[in-house]
């Protein structure tokens, strides 16, 4: 029934996340077509990368070449049209990064393939490719369904699907040759250069207690934020809280902001909306504090404290002191 390609992505000799969330939906969406899973590996000594790869999908498929070492959109579209075209996969998946961004148009456009981009959800009825992709700033989710086509390609946010874990069997790996024959002189890698990161980075914290606009107001974040401080952790929010301007932008946490997978996720006065959940949803322990026993957030907690955030942050942080 055809294959399912998921393109992985790595960078600075590491797979990066979103490379292993598209595995888990590959996985998903090859199962309920009868299809394989196929991870795609691009680059230059990557065998180590192809063993992990295996135990996380039933076939790879790898290409080497030295102009793949690093990242060139036009080396990978050139490799990717030409497995495209031997193995006419239903559906070919790359991150929505600026990786992604940078390749999946010009590749669509040479295929000839329907795409859908960003999409927070995904899923083959039929011969039709349908997605969901988030508008006006995760205010509205809007459903897209795509005309039937021999195949399609989708590019996916990180942070939104779960990540595929490895497994006891070991896949396939096949090696195929380059169909880089001639240097690719048009666009060329010079170096990476990292972003500056302003203030703390929620995405990587251990430990995250986030607000919402249930909090009441901007006088009890100060509190709250203590006792994020003395867990070790830091403090996030939802976007309301953001509109708000009782915490910066790059503390929210949402399909508008940042997509977190923390140790522990403590919501304090947060509903639960979809475009939060989405984005916090992969955290290993997740702790709601709501005064509304029927707010969403309780159906992905694994802990539920229905009572006033009042009532319980300053029992935590006395608890703290001794």
């Amino acid at each position: 029934m055809g294959e399912i390609f998921v393109l992985v992505e790595h960078r600075q000799g590491k797979i990066r996340d979103i490379s292993y969330e598209m595995l888990g939906l590959g996985e998903k969406i090859a199962t309920q077509q009868g299809a394989t899973l196929t991870a795609v590996l691009l680059g230059k000594g990557v065998n180590s990368f192809a063993e992990d790869l295996a135990t996380r999908a039933p076939k790879v498929l790898v290409v080497e070449d030295d102009q793949l070492e690093n990242f060139n959109s036009l080396c990978y579209q050139r490799v990717l049209s030409s497995l495209i075209s031997t193995y006419q996969p239903l559906l070919t998946l790359i991150g929505h990064s600026a990786f992604g961004m940078d390749l999946a148009p010009s590749l669509s456009v040479e295929m000839d393939l329907p795409m859908v981009t960003d999409c927070i959800g995904l899923s083959l009825e039929g011969n039709r490719l349908k997605g969901i992709r988030s508008i006006y700033g995760g205010k509205v989710n809007a459903n897209i369904s795509l005309k039937e086509s021999k195949g399609y390609m989708a590019t996916i946010r990180p942070g939104v699907s779960v990540p595929t874990m490895p497994g006891d069997k070991k896949g396939g790996i096949i090696l195929e040759p380059s169909p880089l024959k001639e240097a690719v002189d048009a666009k060329k890698f010079l170096k990476y250069i990292e972003a500056p990161i302003t203030g703390e980075d929620i995405t990587q914290a251990e430990i995250i207690i986030a607000v919402g606009q249930g909090i009441g107001g901007p006088e009890h974040i100060p509190m709250i934020e203590e006792v994020a401080k003395n867990l070790g952790g830091v403090i996030a929010c939802s976007r309301p809280v953001v509109d708000r301007n009782w915490l910066p932008k790059e503390r929210q946490v949402g399909i508008s902001g940042k997509t977190v997978k923390p140790k522990v996720y403590i919501a304090v006065g947060i509903s639960g909306a979809f475009q939060h959940v989405t984005a916090m949803q992969g955290s290993e322990t997740i702790i709601a504090i709501n005064k509304d026993p029927r707010a969403p957030i309780f159906g992905v907690a694994d802990y539920g404290i229905v009572d006033d955030f009042q009532n319980v942050i300053p029992i935590l942080k006395e608890k703290m002191k001794k």
